[in-house]
């Protein structure tokens, strides 16, 4: 617990030097005025993050601060309904397992998609419709497992999209190291696990451990924006400012014209 702990006040000190190295805050977007998000957050059977309402409220606070509206619901729904067509993009905040109720809703996200509307991710949403091909090409990949929560090394691979120019070529992250396969190659990976940082489970057992792991990238896909990190487990990481700037990062990606 001291050891998790230490590693928090380091992050947070972190953070502060970068808000002022860097002018590191939350500043008005005004290109982004009146641009609509959706913020959905539907699991279906399985485990389900606690993180979910402090991820909401972190990213209503980020999109009010750069003039974006949102709407957030966690009903399938929402698709079918005839203004989906209003939001320039939804959000996937920490979904997992089954995101949709049937194929009707199914098509109609496609078809929102389709449409060249955009698209976002976060953590747990690479879990979601862990059936559904079409879904695995568009988020990038499919959710393998993780090692335990833990510390290790974050490298940036491209410093100057917007979800990762305020960030130092690599640093600490406390979180959990997602591993994917069937990974859509035409992604542009952002951030990536230094592995030789990430410890296995205590047992030693290795029953999946790739070459890479890419943590954060994005994409066009089908004519719409792609944007997606794998980070943002833990709720403590949600308070962070540069954690903050990093999901303002992608919301700007997938909402600039």
């Amino acid at each position: 617990m001291k050891t998790y702990q230490s590693n928090i006040f380091i992050q947070f000190i972190l953070s502060i030097l970068l808000c002022f190295n860097l002018n590191y805050s939350l500043a008005q977007s005004t290109d982004l005025n009146g641009k609509k998000l959706l913020i959905y957050t539907k699991n279906g059977k399985g485990y389900v993050h606690k993180n979910i309402a402090t991820s909401v409220a972190t990213l209503q606070k980020i999109c009010k601060s750069i003039g974006v509206e949102t709407r957030v619901s966690d009903d399938p729904q929402v698709f079918t309904d005839t203004d989906i067509m209003n939001y320039d993009a939804i959000l996937f905040a920490n979904t997992n397992n089954e995101a949709f109720d049937n194929e009707e809703q199914r098509e109609a996200f496609k078809a929102y998609c389709q449409s060249g509307k955009s698209f976002g991710g976060i953590h747990s949403a690479i879990g979601s419709e862990r059936k559904w091909p079409w879904f695995w090409k568009l988020i990038g990949g499919s959710f393998t497992r993780h090692p335990p929560f833990q510390t290790f090394t974050v490298k940036v691979n491209r410093p100057n999209h917007p979800a990762t120019k305020h960030l130092p070529s690599e640093f600490e992250s406390d979180d959990e190291c997602y591993f994917m396969k069937n990974i859509n190659p035409s992604f542009k990976i952002l951030l990536e696990a230094d592995l030789s940082t990430v410890s296995e489970n205590e047992n030693g057992k290795k029953p999946f451990r790739p070459e890479r792991a890419p943590l954060s990238w994005y994409n066009t896909f089908e004519g719409g924006k792609q944007w997606y990190t794998a980070l943002g487990h833990s709720k403590d990481l949600y308070a962070l400012p540069w954690f903050q700037k990093h999901l303002q990062g992608g919301i700007e990606y997938l909402l600039q014209d």
